[in-house]
């Protein structure tokens, strides 16, 4: 079993991985976000054990990052934010298990286990998409309304992908400068504004139903009205 522990503190990632050593674990260390990302994407590990407060980038993007990616890996968050809406908004964020610092390693112990328990999903990776009546299919790169094709630009394309990816949930400024521009820093400029609004006029134009969403201060969505 190999699991991966994206933690920066140097102390506390070396006290999980001597436990989970001595439990007969095969462990890998990452010390900040963006190292932890691009190996829970990259390599196949049982489990990844993450802390929420990282630099370069922070525990919750990185789960939200790796589910986008289409990779289950049960995860694990570890943080001091123990309130009710962080465990919350933790799990929502698509954490398996949440366990507030300070712990004791027989609990971590204990939850590693129960994770490891359940039965592994499948890692078949989705041709298709589908909110409301909008379909994305992946691999023939095309878009549907309602059975109306969208002609969509390869930006757009992929910008629509990732709002899709992670619907009904709102996705940051942030997130889709990193995920759909490959931007790790803020360019100033309003190149989202602009591409999320030939993606509304191209999905949302000609229907009484709107599908993308502004939601103020925080980012977009892509959602069907109950």
């Amino acid at each position: 079993m190999r699991i991966l522990v994206v933690e920066d503190d140097k102390e506390t990632a070396g006290f999980i991985v001597k436990g989970l050593a001595e439990a007969g674990y095969v462990t890998e260390i990452a010390h900040d976000g963006k190292q932890g990302l691009v190996r829970a994407v990259g390599e196949d590990f049982d489990l990844a054990i993450v802390d929420r407060m990282l630099p370069g980038l922070d525990g919750l993007s990185l789960v939200e990052t790796l589910r986008g990616a289409g990779k289950s890996t049960p995860v694990l968050f570890l943080s001091a934010l123990g309130e009710v809406s962080e465990r919350v908004k933790g799990l929502r964020g698509g954490g398996d298990d949440y366990l507030v610092k300070p712990f004791a390693f027989s609990e971590l112990l204990a939850r590693v286990e129960a994770l490891l328990r359940r039965p592994a999903q499948s890692e078949t990776p989705e041709t298709a998409l589908r909110v409301g009546d909008l379909e994305l299919d992946l691999l023939a790169r095309t878009a549907t309304r309602a059975g109306q094709a969208i002609d969509l630009q390869p930006r757009e394309f992929k910008l629509l992908e990732c709002l899709m990816r992670h619907a009904p949930r709102v996705v940051t400024r942030t997130m889709l400068l990193e995920q759909v521009w490959d931007y790790h820093f803020d360019p100033q400029t309003n190149v989202i504004d602009v591409h999320v609004s030939r993606l509304r006029r191209k999905i949302d134009k000609d229907f009484a139903q709107p599908l993308l969403h502004t939601v103020r201060g925080s980012g977009y969505c892509l959602r069907a009205s109950d």
